[in-house]
C-alpha cells in the first residue's frame, strides 16, 4: 500500500516537473508573439505612414522572424543523441561489475571492455568514465544529464529556455538560434528607434500604439544585450572546440587534464560544428561532422589519427564500425 502511494507520488512529481519545465519556453514564446503583434500591427500598420517604408519593414522583418522561429523550433525539438549499444556494458560484465566490491577490480572490468571502444578521456582518478544510471561506458565528451535522465553525446549544457539538452545533435541549431535572436532584436530596435523618439517627444499622437512601440525598444535592447554576451561566450567556445562543461572542467586524457585536447585550429573547430559546406552554415539543417561518439584530438598527430585526415569526414554520418573508429580502438 505504502509502496504504491510512493510510486504514485513519484509519478505525480515527475509529471509536474515535465509541465513546469515548459514554463520558460512559454514565457519566451509569449514575448515573441507579442513582439510580432506590436511590430506588425502597432508599428508598421498603425504608426508608419510611408507605404514603401512599411513594405520594406514588413518584408525584412518576416524573413528574420521566420529564421528566428525556425532555429528556435529546431533547438527545442531536436532530441539529444545517446551513446549507441556498443557502449552499453554487456550483461555478463554488468553482473561481474555489480557483484564486485573492490574498486580496483571494477576499474579493471571497465578497462577491459573499453579496449574495444574509441574512448580516450578518463575520470580525475584515471579510470574509465562509466555511467551507473545508464550502464554505459561514456564516449569522449559525453555526460549524463540529470534533467533529461540520459547520457548525451558531446553535452554542452541543459538549457531551460529551450527545455532541451544542448549537445552534438543540436548545438548548431542552438548557436543559430542565439544569432538570429540577436538579429531579430537588433532589427526591431533599429527600426523602432525613430518612432520611439517621435512618441517620446510627443510629435506623434498619444495613442495605444505608443506604449507598444516604447516597450518594443526596451525589450529588444534588453534581450539583445543578454544574447550578445551569451552568443559571444559560445563563439569563444567554438573557436577553442570546447563545450561549456569542458570550459569549467578540463577533459582528462591518459596524459592528464587538457582543456585544449580537442582544439584543432579555428577552421577545423568551426567545421566540426557547422560542417564543410559554408553555404549551409546559416541554415538550420544538421551539418556537424562526425557521429558524436569519437572526436579528433590535438595530441594525436594526423599521420596516426585517421579522424584528423580527410577521409573520416567525407560522409557526414559514419557507421559505428567505421575504419576510423576501429583504428582508434587499436590505438587505444
Amino acid at each position: 500500500m505504502h509502496s504504491g502511494c510512493r510510486m504514485a507520488l513519484s509519478r505525480g512529481l515527475r509529471c509536474c516537473q515535465r509541465v513546469f519545465s515548459w514554463v520558460p519556453v512559454v514565457i519566451i514564446s509569449s514575448v515573441v508573439l507579442w513582439s510580432y503583434y506590436a511590430y506588425v500591427w502597432e508599428l508598421c500598420l498603425v504608426t508608419v505612414e510611408n507605404a514603401l517604408e512599411k513594405a520594406v519593414y514588413l518584408l525584412v522583418f518576416h524573413i528574420v522572424f521566420l529564421l528566428f522561429i525556425w532555429t528556435y523550433w529546431k533547438a527545442i525539438f531536436t532530441p539529444p543523441k545517446e551513446p549507441t549499444k556498443k557502449f552499453l556494458l554487456p550483461y555478463a560484465e554488468k553482473e561481474r561489475y555489480d557483484s564486485e566490491e573492490r574498486p580496483e577490480v571494477q576499474r579493471q572490468i571497465l578497462a577491459e571492455f573499453a579496449k574495444k571502444l574509441p574512448v580516450y578521456t578518463r575520470t580525475g582518478s584515471g579510470a574509465i568514465r562509466f555511467c551507473d544510471r545508464c550502464q554505459v561506458v561514456k564516449p569522449d565528451r559525453c555526460h549524463h544529464c540529470s534533467v533529461c535522465g540520459m547520457c548525451v553525446l558531446k553535452m554542452d549544457h541543459h538549457c531551460p529556455w529551450v527545455n532541451n539538452c544542448i549537445g552534438f545533435s543540436n548545438y548548431k541549431f542552438f548557436l543559430l538560434f542565439l544569432a538570429y535572436a540577436m538579429l531579430y532584436c537588433a532589427y526591431i530596435a533599429a527600426t523602432v528607434f525613430q518612432y520611439f523618439l517621435l512618441y517620446w517627444t510627443a510629435e506623434l499622437p498619444n495613442n495605444r500604439a505608443k506604449f507598444h512601440v516604447l516597450f518594443l525598444l526596451f525589450v529588444s535592447l534588453m534581450f539583445f544585450i543578454s544574447l550578445m554576451f551569451l552568443f559571444g561566450y559560445h563563439c569563444w567556445l567554438v573557436g577553442l572546440n570546447r563545450t561549456t562543461l569542458e570550459a569549467f572542467s578540463a577533459p582528462v586524457f591518459p596524459s592528464g587534464p587538457d582543456k585544449n585536447g580537442f582544439h584543432l585550429g579555428i577552421r577545423r573547430n568551426l567545421e566540426q560544428v557547422f560542417g564543410k559546406r559554408k553555404k549551409l552554415w546559416i541554415i538550420p539543417v544538421f551539418t556537424s561532422i562526425g557521429d558524436g561518439l569519437s572526436f579528433p584530438m590535438r595530441m594525436v598527430s594526423e599521420s596516426h589519427n585517421p579522424l584528423l585526415g580527410g577521409n573520416q569526414w567525407d560522409d557526414e554520418g559514419t557507421d559505428d564500425e567505421s575504419p576510423g573508429a576501429r583504428t582508434l580502438g587499436l590505438l587505444h
